[in-house]
């Protein structure tokens, strides 16, 4: 679930942490720039996990920062495919269930892995199976005893394998302008990192 992915970066340390040991302040800064972020087909960084490298600190002209070229490691959230994972049922809908992990919260069970014969239930806003029914379609789902459904419920927790995770880069591009008034374009924005389960 978590791995140690090696970074190489130029990183500024502030007049503020002179009084600190380098490695400290340069672990500070490191972790004040990635921790809690995604990196593209890296994962979300978490912190840095130690410095494997670090260059002679420069003064740039102007800035009066210190400047290091360092290569670290990196602790980076990402499962392998077919790892198995605990989370907890954050939410359900018609298009599947969400999952968290408390600092990770877009994780995905879409219709098609969710276990045979179920059906979502609007009334309840969850999930449910029915253990050896023969029923195929939702309606006859619907139509069952509800002591025989077996409901997927809110901050219930499940063991789940993943299947597969994407990245987006989703950049909102420049503001487009007619007639001289910049026009407000409201986008359903994806999460830049999602797994599928």
């Amino acid at each position: 679930m978590f791995v140690l992915s090696v970074i190489k970066d130029t990183v500024a340390v502030l007049p503020a942490n002179f009084g600190l040991p380098p490695e400290q302040a340069i672990t500070n800064e490191l972790n004040k720039k990635y921790a809690n972020k995604v990196l593209h087909d890296v994962g979300l960084c978490m912190s840095v996990f130690d410095l494997s490298e670090v260059g002679e600190g420069k003064v740039r002209y102007g800035d009066g920062c210190l400047w290091y070229k360092v290569i670290f490691r990196l602790v980076v959230f990402r499962p392998f495919a077919s790892e198995v994972i605990l989370a907890k049922v954050k939410s359900s809908d018609e298009e599947g269930i969400r999952l968290t992990l408390g600092f990770f919260d877009d994780i995905y069970v879409p219709l098609v892995y969710l276990p045979e014969p179920s059906a979502f239930d609007p009334n309840e806003r969850a999930h449910f199976w029915l253990m050896g029914s023969e029923a195929t379609s939702s309606h006859e789902l619907l139509d069952s005893p509800l002591a025989e459904r077996m409901y997927i419920d809110t901050g219930e927790v499940v063991r789940v394998r993943v299947e597969a995770d994407e990245f987006y880069d989703d950049e909102p591009g420049p503001p487009k302008v007619a007639e001289g008034v910049q026009q407000v374009k409201t986008e359903n924005r994806r999460a830049p990192y999602t797994i599928t389960v």
